[in-house]
């Protein structure tokens, strides 16, 4: 077998594990655990509880690629149900502020909106599994629906932002069932009607937010400082940063949420061009590395819940770093495996682990 000839050979054997998309994905991670500690000031316990979350994803992640795809799809609707009622529990008594919201259970505590990045795709996969291909209308108002419930939910939080990115990483599974051209811009129509009615039911930070993307300078000390400092960490990195741990845009607080939403802007301000380009790179052969598996998939179900799950987590990617540098809105989104959080970092590597169940029982099959 192939894999033998390597090192990781029995590694990857008996946990099912892809090694190149694991390699990638854990160098990403050593980038994210560096920056944190630099951000922090060298908060040793800060970064002792990001590696704890990381390993609890990745227990998540092993744990996920030992099951068989059909059991994910034959589980789809039940979790899709739970992560419903979930979303109806966050609205009544979830804590936390703004767009903040967690579920509190005393011994832990998550974010159930995190849970239908997953859900969502599987759901919409698990329905085009046995229909035929491209889908019909009727079927693509089946799956819009699947797309509009827990969006509404999430957008009622109120979190605008996740409600986007879900909705978005649903249509990326219509897409990759093959939709008609006719019934994309039938929907892209019905997406632009709707952007009066969405502005309508806007909070006015939200709005806020929205009129500081198109008129950054405009307020730069209220809703357009997030923004104004990243672009001042990221435009003094230069070419080759300014070293590590020589951060002064994060260091003296300058630059909000530099361990969240904006640890790109930290890195950048740190390593520079040269550092950015890098960790572009890693992400992009990491999506390559899952686009394959998704692409040498066999059945619908694998194919589109692989490739989705994929190009969501570039999706969050390439929302995160065009939020940072102003070419997207703020909406407060992670970067997947760098930013510090934990359902979050959950949910991508529960993402990775079914990817890479795909793959490795396919391989199996395939003896």
């Amino acid at each position: 077998m192939r894999y033998d000839s390597t090192q990781f050979g029995g590694f990857s054997s008996l946990f099912k594990l892809d090694v190149k998309l694991f390699i990638l994905v854990m160098s990403i991670v050593f980038i994210g655990l560096i920056t944190l500690y630099s951000v922090s000031n060298g908060d040793v316990n800060l970064v002792i509880k990001q590696i704890v979350r990381v390993l609890i994803g990745m227990a998540a992640m092993v744990f996920l690629a030992q099951i068989h795809p059909d059991n994910f799809r034959l589980f789809s609707p039940a979790l899709y149900a739970t992560g419903i009622l979930l979303l109806i529990l966050t609205i009544f008594f979830g804590v936390g502020k703004s767009a903040d919201r967690w579920l509190d259970f005393y011994f832990f505590r998550f974010q159930p909106s995190e849970l239908m990045k997953l859900f969502v795709p599987l759901m919409i996969a698990s329905f085009y599994s046995d229909k035929s291909l491209p889908p019909r209308f009727k079927n693509l108002v089946v799956a819009v629906i699947i797309i509009i419930v827990p969006a509404i939910l999430i957008a009622k939080q109120p979190d605008l932002g996740t409600a986007i990115l879900i909705t978005s990483s649903g249509i990326i599974a219509i897409l990759l069932s093959g939709i008609k051209l006719s019934h994309i811009f039938l929907g892209s129509a019905l997406a632009i009607g709707a952007i009066p009615l969405l502005w309508s039911f806007m909070y006015d930070y939200q709005k806020a937010r929205i009129l500081s993307f198109f008129s950054p300078n405009q307020d730069v000390l209220g809703s357009g400082y997030h923004l104004a400092q990243s672009k001042i960490a990221l435009g003094s990195g230069g070419m080759f940063g300014k070293g590590y741990n020589n951060g002064t845009q994060s260091k003296l607080d300058f630059l909000p949420e530099n361990h969240t939403d904006f640890i790109f802007s930290a890195f950048g301000e740190e390593f520079g061009f040269v550092g950015v380009f890098i960790l572009i790179l890693l992400y992009v052969l990491a999506v390559y590395r899952g686009m394959s598996i998704s692409i040498k998939a066999t059945d619908n179900f694998s194919r589109i819940l692989s490739g989705t799950l994929i190009l969501t987590i570039f999706l969050y990617v390439l929302v995160n770093i065009g939020m940072v540098v102003g070419i997207l809105p703020v909406v407060g989104a992670p970067l997947p495996f760098m930013s510090y959080g934990g359902t979050s970092m959950l949910t991508v590597f529960a993402a990775l682990g079914i990817i890479m169940s795909i793959k490795s029982h396919q391989r199996l099959m395939r003896k």
